[in-house]
C-alpha cells in the first residue's frame, strides 16, 4: 500500500515537472506562417500603410513576437486583432470594424468624397461642352460680297443702273 502511494507521488512529481517543458514546447510550435497570418491584418505603427508581416522595423518585430506569444497562450486570431484595436485604435487594422466614428471616417467619408469628386468632374465637363460650341461657332458672314462698305455701295449702284 505504501509502495503504491509512493509510486503515485513519484508519477505526480514527474508530471508536474514536465508541465513547464510542455508549455515551452507549445511556444516553439508556433510557426512564422501562423504569426504572419495574423500579422498581415495589422499595420505597422511606424511605417504608414505597411502590413506587419512585411515591415522590417524593430517595432514590427516586437509586435510579431507579441502575436507569437498570444498564439502560444491559445488566443484566437480575432482575439489578437481585438487586443491591437483596443490598445492602438482601429486604424492599425487592415479591415477596421464598421462601427461608431470609424464607420464615418473610414467608410462613409471616402465614399462621399469620391461621389462629390465625380459630381464636380461631371459639372466641369458639362461646362466645357457648353463653352466649346460657342467658341467654335463660325464668325457671321458679311452681307456684302466684298466686305468693303464703299465698294459694296458702288456695286449696288452699278447693279441698279444695269437693271434700269
Amino acid at each position: 500500500m505504501a509502495g503504491k502511494k509512493l509510486f503515485r507521488l513519484i508519477i505526480l512529481i514527474l508530471l508536474l515537472g514536465l508541465l513547464p517543458v510542455a508549455a515551452y514546447a507549445q511556444d516553439g510550435n508556433i510557426t512564422d506562417d501562423e504569426v504572419n497570418a495574423v500579422a498581415k491584418d495589422v499595420y505597422c505603427p511606424v511605417c504608414e500603410s505597411t502590413p506587419l508581416d512585411v515591415c522590417p522595423t524593430q517595432a514590427c518585430a516586437d509586435w510579431r513576437e507579441l502575436i507569437r506569444t498570444k498564439l502560444a497562450e491559445g488566443q484566437s486570431r480575432d482575439e489578437i486583432l481585438e487586443y491591437f484595436a483596443r490598445q492602438y485604435g482601429d486604424g492599425v487594422l487592415s479591415n477596421p470594424p464598421r462601427r461608431g466614428a470609424s464607420l464615418i471616417v473610414l467608410w462613409l467619408l471616402p465614399v462621399l468624397g469620391v461621389l462629390l469628386g465625380l459630381l464636380l468632374f461631371s459639372r466641369l465637363l458639362r461646362g466645357l461642352r457648353k463653352a466649346a460650341p460657342e467658341a467654335a461657332a463660325p464668325a457671321p458672314r458679311p452681307k456684302s460680297p466684298t466686305g468693303d462698305p464703299a465698294l459694296d455701295d458702288y456695286i449696288a449702284r452699278v447693279e441698279k443702273e444695269i437693271d434700269e
